[in-house]
């Protein structure tokens, strides 16, 4: 890695540059099964996928707040949650935004966003996909 360039905490889950971030998943070409993270074979018929755009917004079904020491060098304390994303049939769980930890509340709708957030499993910092709250219109 050079410079202050970050990776990906993982590759294939996501695309964005931090203000336009979208999920990646897969889409079942025999039953219409979609999933996330993305698989390559489907887990109900083992139908090879495809990779489909999930977006990057959703609303907010449950979430808790950890304040016990955080993995990966996240901040504490902070919030994951299950989203039902707005594109696509799908409740996924994940991180929430740590700036707003104590803001979430269900039903609320979040927009996915990415930025440089606790470490990989190599140790070095890396950018990681997050809920936050949607801006009002």
């Amino acid at each position: 890695m050079s410079g202050d360039t970050l990776l990906p905490f993982a590759e294939g889950i996501f695309t964005g540059d931090g203000t336009i971030t979208e999920l990646v998943g897969s889409l079942c070409t025999a039953c219409g099964a979609q999933h996330f993270p993305a698989r390559t074979h489907c887990p109900d018929d083992m139908t090879e996928t495809e990779t489909v755009n999930l977006g990057g917004s959703g609303t907010l079904y449950s979430a808790t707040v950890i304040r016990t020491k955080p993995p990966f060098g996240l901040p504490a304390p902070y919030a994951v949650g299950y989203v039902d994303l707005d594109a696509h049939p799908l409740r996924i769980f994940m991180l929430l935004d740590p700036a707003h930890t104590e803001d979430f509340r269900i039903g609320m709708p979040l927009d996915l966003r990415s930025g440089a957030l606790g470490v990989g499993l190599g140790g070095e910092p890396c950018i990681r996909p997050y809920f936050t709250p949607a801006l009002k219109d």
